[in-house]
This record gives C-alpha cells, sequence and structure tokens, in this order.
C-alpha cells in the first residue's frame, strides 16, 4: 500500500529497524557484541546548531561500546543513550518483528543472514 512520504516518520523507522537489527545480529550470533546506540540529538548539518549535544558526546558512547572492557559494556542486545542501557521501543525487541525485517532486508538485498 502506497502512503505519502513523511520525511521524519522515514527517519524515526529507520532507526526502529536499526534498533531491531541489531537484536536481531545479537539473538543469531552470540559470538558477536551487537547493540544500537542512540547518540541523542547532535549538532551535525542534519542535527543543527540548536541541537544540545555535540559531536564529541555524540561519539563516545559508540567509541566506548567498542573497546571498553568494563563488564557493563561487554553485553549484546542492548539499547544505549547517555553510556547506559535504556529500553527500546517495544517493537524492536518483539522477534517475530526482526524476523520480518531480516527477511524484508533479505528479499531487498538478496543477501541471506545466518
Amino acid at each position: 500500500m502506497a502512503r505519502a512520504w513523511d520525511s521524519s516518520r522515514a527517519y524515526a523507522e529507520s532507526k526502529l529497524h536499526m534498533v531491531a537489527l541489531a537484536f536481531a545480529v545479537a539473538q543469531r550470533c552470540p559470538n558477536v557484541l551487537s547493540n544500537a546506540v542512540d547518540p541523542g540529538w547532535v549538532r551535525t548539518r542534519m542535527g543543527g546548531a540548536g541541537a544540545p549535544v555535540d559531536q564529541d558526546t555524540g561519539k563516545r558512547m559508540q567509541s566506548w561500546l567498542a573497546v571498553s572492557h568494563d563488564s557493563t559494556a561487554l553485553f549484546s542486545g542492548g539499547y544505549w543513550r547517555n553510556l547506559q542501557r535504556q529500553q527500546p521501543a517495544a517493537e524492536a525487541t518483539d522477534t517475530r518483528f526482526q524476523e520480518r525485517l531480516v527477511a524484508k532486508l533479505a528479499d531487498l538485498t538478496g543477501v541471506e543472514m545466518s
């Protein structure tokens, strides 16, 4: 079904899909740490000069998760903001939603996720 373009909705849906995909990877690949990170509203060309988070602060979360040996960071399937695990949208944690997303991505790209 076609619908009118809504840039805000498209952006929000893309973020939901990224979180759900990170969780699907965490489920399917237990030897891989896969997390979703929300850096917040960051001052960039997209975020604008009025955004409350500077770029260094926005990058800090990803860097911390990538290199930290802190037991808090050695977790897979988490949603992180401000160096803390947060509760994501319920849909992102729904395994049926994740499976539909993975199937759709495989259909669109021709790449199956094992």
